[in-house]
């Protein structure tokens, strides 16, 4: 269960569930593989709880010219 950050201040942030999920994931690999992190200091110990930190501080965004609208 997520507490911090919360769902609906995510979401705000990203206009999906889906686009949210896939960016948190996307990053929380990144974090593993390449041990670079945007913020200086985490809540979080997991690396996806870690990128939802990142989204909510708004250092990770989602680029709207690489989302294809169908």
């Amino acid at each position: 269960m997520i507490i911090y950050p919360s769902v609906d201040e995510l979401l705000k942030k990203v206009n999906s569930k889906y686009s949210l999920c896939s960016l948190a994931a996307k990053r929380a690999i990144d974090l593993q593989v390449n041990q670079n992190p945007m913020l200086l200091e985490y809540k979080s110990p997991k690396y996806i709880g870690q990128a939802l930190e990142e989204i909510i501080s708004d250092d990770l965004t989602i680029d709207p010219n690489s989302v294809s609208e169908e």
